[in-house]
This record gives structure tokens, sequence and C-alpha cells, in this order.
């Protein structure tokens, strides 16, 4: 255990708590086996439209027997109005496609500040459906689309329509009727900025909780519009969607590479996202005694933890892998509790490091994160942080040699002369403006490369500095960047790191064998997904929102108990 200075997150305790060191937290690969907790922003998110209430109701819903039209929905916080407007058009099988190149899909949607008049809806209706292709403007907070599970939506609608409820089995398969695609916020394509809508509008002040919201009611829209088809097909026999069995249905996602650079291109905010997630752990180990009722319930949480991963489909060999070790290692636990019950945390996590696969020891962690929100809710206000990173000049060049050895000895670390150490490259496409990965040996374009091989753009510092070192002991880093003006950014951002506990993730992504897949899931874990299903090395279809309350539970007792959820009996609710 280690702990090095942080960005001021205002919590002391930060600085004394005995945290896990980054060289073990920020590791790739362990980075890519984390899980959704109780500091997901999906559970944040919920928690805060059940303890205020909002107000979400459908002002306009004008569909026709087959689901198409449009909808809006009105959605009233404790302090604000926004406006959620839904556009439902027919796909054809052919133009049906999940990856960022489809032009069409079935649902189109637009979170907005406050009412829309008619004038505006027709403005998003002639540009929501063309996405990348339309042009919006700052009322607008975040865009998306989804395609319907063919396998799902109408075998659903059929039971339904037929008076039965959908079969379980199938639905615990695939676990949502619509996933979406993309998700856009943030000031992209002429939508309000992240400096604009966490300045004015605190609802969604916490990172990411825009897009979140925006999937929340997506999946809410998913099931009205199920059951709204049954009951105009067979109005004599269509029932509705049993309630236990419509909580289990989520909204799926289907992530690529677009994903994958933010994590490096905000450091500061990773590393204060892995950092609360780090200290929350840190605060229930350092709790003691541990109370009765929290022993007690592990073991069922151990067991709620085997059920949800019997009931985990992936078709991706490797992922089936990692489950079926995760599922070892819970029964395993599951073993050791019954012969040797704990009296607190610690053996628990000794134990789990000594015999637990890295997924296995992270989601024991999150199980730990489940057992204690007086110890972890109050962190979720923490999460977001306006990144600083800023250049300092007058820092003496020997000062900023000590800090790169210090801090990036994992890059010094990198043999950038073994074969394959550069071969890959990330570019930005120019037909969509995404992320792509290029092969050296086999594509064009390295020269332009997206600069995020930060161990090599250190290492390559680091060469400067120390022949600049030798020859001008006593200067600054201004002198040094006089001389060396391409290291700039790097410099910046080494001086605005040595600030954080975590944040660098420590691995080449220039290397032959990088494995995007641990970035795309290491941030989608702080979403909150689960049920990760790799389609193949570069983008994954997951699972968002499921079990979580539905719009007609606003209001109602909520006791925030939708961790690893399990598929329902067949049993009337």
């Amino acid at each position: 255990m280690s702990t090095p200075s942080i960005l001021d997150s205002g919590l002391p305790e930060a600085e004394s708590l005995p945290m896990r060191p980054a060289s073990l937290v920020m590791d790739l690969e362990r980075l890519g086996s984390l899980h959704q907790s109780r500091l997901s922003f999906m559970r944040s998110l919920v928690r805060r439209i059940m303890r205020e209430r909002w107000q979400i109701d459908a002002q306009r819903f004008d569909l026709d027997a087959d689901g198409y039209g449009t909808v809006i929905y009105r959605i009233r916080t404790r302090s604000d109005l926004f406006s959620f407007v839904l556009f439902s058009q027919y796909l054809a099988p052919e133009k049906r496609n999940d990856r960022v190149i489809a032009s069409e899909w079935d649902l189109t949607m637009a979170l907005c500040e406050g009412e829309v008049e008619d004038a505006y809806v027709d403005y998003l209706r002639r540009n929501v459906p063309l996405q990348e292709a339309g042009r919006l403007d700052a009322k607008v907070m975040v865009l998306s689309r989804a395609n319907r599970s063919v396998r799902n939506f109408d075998s659903v609608v059929d039971a339904l329509a037929g008076g039965r409820q959908p079969d379980v089995a199938q639905i615990a398969r695939v676990g949502y009727l619509y996933r979406t695609t993309a998700v856009y916020g943030s000031g992209k394509l002429g939508m309000a900025d992240w400096e604009k809508v966490s300045r004015k509008h605190p609802d969604f002040a916490r990172p990411f909780a825009a897009e979140m919201f925006t999937c929340f009611m997506l999946r809410n829209f998913s099931l009205q519009q199920a059951e709204y088809i049954a009951q105009r097909r067979s109005p004599a026999t269509a029932v509705t969607l049993e309630p236990r069995l419509k909580r289990y249905f989520g909204i799926g996602n289907s992530t690529g590479l677009g994903m994958a650079p933010y994590l490096i291109n905000h450091p500061q905010l990773i590393s204060r996202w892995i950092e609360m997630r780090e200290l929350a752990l840190a605060r229930i180990l350092a709790s003691a005694p541990v109370a009765p009722e929290k022993l007690d319930r592990l073991p069922q949480l151990v067991d709620r933890a085997i059920r949800h991963l019997e009931e985990t489909f992936t078709e991706d060999e490797w992922q089936t892998g990692n489950n079926q070790r995760v599922l070892a290692d819970l029964q395993a636990l599951h073993e050791r509790l019954d012969q040797h019950p704990l009296q607190s945390w610690q053996p628990l996590l000794d134990w789990a490091q000594r015999h637990a696969s890295l997924q296995g020891q992270e989601l024991i962690n999150c199980i730990l994160l489940e057992l204690h929100p007086e110890l972890v809710d109050e962190l979720e206000d923490r999460l977001a942080l306006p990144e600083q990173l800023e250049l300092n000049p007058e820092m003496p060049v020997s000062r900023l040699k000590a800090l790169i050895e210090a801090s990036y000895d994992w890059a010094l670390a990198i043999d950038f002369n073994a074969d394959g150490a550069q071969e890959t490259f990330w570019y930005r496409s120019e037909e969509k403006q995404e992320p792509r990965l290029g092969s050296c040996s086999l594509d064009e374009g390295r020269e332009k490369q997206m600069p995020l091989g930060i161990g090599y753009l250190v290492q390559q510092c680091y060469q400067r500095l120390t022949e600049y070192l030798a020859e001008n002991p006593q200067h600054t880093v201004a002198r040094f960047l006089l001389r060396h003006p391409e290291q700039r950014g790097i410099v910046r951002r080494i001086q605005g790191m040595a600030l954080t506990h975590y944040g660098e993730i420590r691995a080449n992504l220039l290397d032959r064998d990088v494995l995007p897949m641990h970035l795309l899931r290491c941030k989608l874990s702080f979403f909150g997904v689960s049920k990760f299903d790799p389609r193949s090395r570069l983008w994954v279809r997951n699972t968002m929102f499921q079990g979580a309350p539905l719009l007609e539970d606003i209001g109602h007792p909520f006791d925030d108990d939708w961790f690893l959820p399990l598929a329902p009996s067949q049993e009337k609710s």
C-alpha cells in the first residue's frame, strides 16, 4: 500500500488511509477486470431520481399500430425541466447495422432543455434521425440512436398480444429489447457542452449523468412500446409485462474503439474515478468491527453473483473463459465461507489476492462496496473534476527528471525496440471522425496517429531531457522547451499528473498485442454496465440498467438493491 500526492479531492483521509498503489491498480489487465459498483454512474443517477422523485410523463405519445411515430416525455426534476424527444421509424432488415457506419436506425432521440414547442420538434425531426449528418443546437444535451434486438422484440410482443408473459430463459439470454449504438453529448455536433450542462443543470452535473439518463429513458420507452404494440394488435387478449420481469429488461449497448481514447485524454478525471473507488475500499477495510448483519449478507451476495454469472451468456470464447474462472473463484469462496466464517474484511481480500483471478478479485471488491452504502455513496458527488494539466515553466529540469523516474518508471522500463512494440498506431477516420487502430506493417498513415502512446512519449521526453540536463544542469523547463518545443504537451502532462494518485494506464498502447477491450471495459464499468459480450477485440455488447426501477416505481419505496440482477421466476408478482 502507498499514498502518493493527489490532486486535491477535499478529503484529507485520502492521504491517511492505506490505498492500493497505482502499480497494482493501473495495470491494464486489472482495469479491464472492473465491474459495476455502487459508485457507477447508473446507480448514482437512479438513486437521485428515486430520492428526489422526478416526475416523468409522456406529454405526447403519437405512435401508429406498429409503434412508429413521435414520443415526447416531460421530465420535472427537483429544480429543472427537460424534454426527451424520440422518433421511431421502420428500418429495413438490410439497413440494420450496429456499427458507426450505419445511417438509419429504429429509434433516434434527443434530451433537451426545457419545453419543446412544435416548431422545435419539427427541427429535431429533420435532424435527429440523421445523427452525425444532422445539425443541432445547444438546447440539445444528448443525442442517441438504437436498434431493436431482433431475437427479443417480436417474440415479446407476440407473447403479450397472446395473453402470455415472454419466456424468462430467452430474456436472460438477451436481456433487452433495444441496444443503443452511440450516445453523444458534451458539445459534440453543436450540442450543449459539459461546462454549460454542469453549470446550468446540477441534476446532470455528475460525469455522464445526462447520457446515462438518455439510456434510462430509452429502456423505459422500449418496454412501453412493446406493450403498446401488443395492445393495438390484440386488444381483447393483450397483457402487460409483470413488474419483476419488466424490471429485468435492461437496454443493450454496443461500444467500440470510440470510447477508448477518453481514458488517455482525460487522465486526471480517470484518476479521480479510480481514487474514489479505491478510497471507498480503503474506508471499508479500515472500518472495525464489521457489523454482524454485513458479515451475514456476504454469502448471500456471493450466491447472487454466482447465479448472475450462470445466467450470463456470451458467444465470445475469451470472455466465456473469464466468466468461468470468476464462477470458480466465487464457488471456492462460498465453500471457504462455510468452513471459515469471517470476522473482518482483510482476510477476505488476502484470500482473493492469493487464489482468485483478477476479475474475481475485483468482483469481490464490488461486493464489499455493495455491503457498505454508508461509506460509499457520498463519494459519488466527488467524481467530477475540472482537469488542469498546466505547464510549470519554472520547474528545474532536474526536478522534471525526478518526476519521470518516480511516476513513470513503468514507461522507462518498456523496450520500444522489441519486436512489435511500436506496431499499433491509433488514428481518427476521415469519414466518421472515429478512432481506429492501424498496423504499421499493413497500413499507411502512421504519421497521422493520435498521441495515445503515453509511455513512448514519456520515454522519448526522458531521453531528450537527460541529454539536455548533462549540458545544462541548472536550467528550467522553460529553457528545455525552447530547445525542444515538440515536448511541450508531454511535459505538461507529466507535471499535471504528478498531483494525482492514479490516472496513467501502465501499458504500452502501441504494442502489437494491445487489447483495447480492457480500455472499453474499464470505462463501461464506471458507467455501470454488465454482461460484457465482446464481438471482436475492438468492440463489445453489454447491458445497461438491468434490474433498475421503472418509471412507474418512482415515488414508491426504493432500497437500491439491483446489483447483479437475477432472472425472476415465472410466478406472478
